[in-house]
């Protein structure tokens, strides 16, 4: 026998033990992904809350199989070689700490799917809900709303869905990375919108044509230093421009809270997603006549301000 037989013979050997020739269907890999996921510790806060949802979406997606359609499957006996794919994606989001959206590809905000890898955060944003509803009340008709801005893009998801939820207008979209402007124009031709978006590498508004616009928003990085010193694994897979800014997370803020007022309309709307820090936003701005936002998926995450109230 030569020495690549006997290589050979040893990984045969192997698969007659263990998960790729005990584990059968996918009901047996959900409960193995589950489990592998909790015993490894992973953090899940990328869209999906916990191991069993996050199982259940690689596993569908891994078999091509409809995300939404679990329950038939169940007892569905998987072939070899599927589930060799399906066990290399688990140890890859087990032992490497990979998000899932890094390993599909792919990132959903509610019924929009859009392109991600490594050049962009996840897509991950309390103003997908709102944008739902036109951004009411701030927007009361989002037909008259022309011109409107995504400050901090990454991967176009925001400014695609201000594309569906303002039909008249033209939306700028601004990003300080040309690999995730890279990104953005790929998912902004995936939905035909290259005509309705356009794309402006600039730091904040340094590099942004001066011109009014209707609605400004941003989910800017805004993780503060001693956050960013202790994040999960699975965010150190994401840029970390787009995380982190500055000793207490505001430092584009304050850009943005200093230059909006040159490109709102008099009577235009300014919104900032800050996660949880709305202690330190009030702290650092105490005189800041902000209305702060209860978005369906969490309250207090987003501020809004009227033109009028920045000037």
């Amino acid at each position: 026998m030569t020495h690549e037989d006997h290589l050979e013979d040893e990984h045969d050997h192997e698969h007659e033990h263990g998960p790729l020739a005990e584990l059968v269907t996918v009901r047996d890999w959900l409960r193995y992904a589950v489990t592998r996921f909790n015993r490894a510790g992973c953090f899940f806060g990328h869209g999906l809350t916990d191991a069993y949802d996050e199982a259940v979406y690689l596993i569908l997606h891994t078999l091509s199989l409809p995300l939404d359609r679990l329950e038939p499957f169940l007892d569905a006996c998987i072939p070899g070689d599927e589930r060799e794919e399906i066990l290399e994606v688990i140890e890859k989001r087990a032992t490497e700490r990979l998000p899932a959206a890094y390993i599909t590809g792919e990132a959903w905000l509610g019924d929009f799917r859009f392109k991600v890898d490594p050049r962009v955060i996840i897509p991950r944003s309390y103003f997908a809900e709102l944008l739902e509803d036109g951004f009411s009340p701030w927007i009361q008709d989002p037909e008259t709303v022309t011109a409107a801005m995504d400050m901090c893009t990454g991967s176009g998801c925001l400014a695609i869905l201000m594309a569906h939820a303002f039909p008249n207008a033209e939306i700028v979209a601004v990003d300080i990375s040309q690999d995730a402007l890279d990104v953005a124009a790929e998912n902004i031709a995936a939905y035909g919108l290259e005509d309705r978006i356009k794309l402006v590498l600039s730091d904040g508004f340094a590099a942004v044509p001066e011109q009014g616009f209707d609605f400004i928003l941003s989910n800017p990085p805004y993780v503060t230093r001693e956050s960013m010193e202790s994040l999960p694994a699975e965010y150190l897979h994401e840029p970390g421009l787009a995380l982190g800014s500055g000793e207490d997370g505001l430092d584009l803020v304050r850009k943005l809270l200093a230059d909006a007022p040159r490109f709102l309309k008099p009577d235009g709307v300014l919104a900032i997603e800050v996660g949880h820090n709305r202690d330190i936003v009030e702290e650092a701005f105490p005189d800041l006549a902000s209305t702060w936002v209860s978005a369906p998926g969490g309250e207090d995450k987003i501020f809004v301000l009227q033109a009028g109230q920045l000037l």
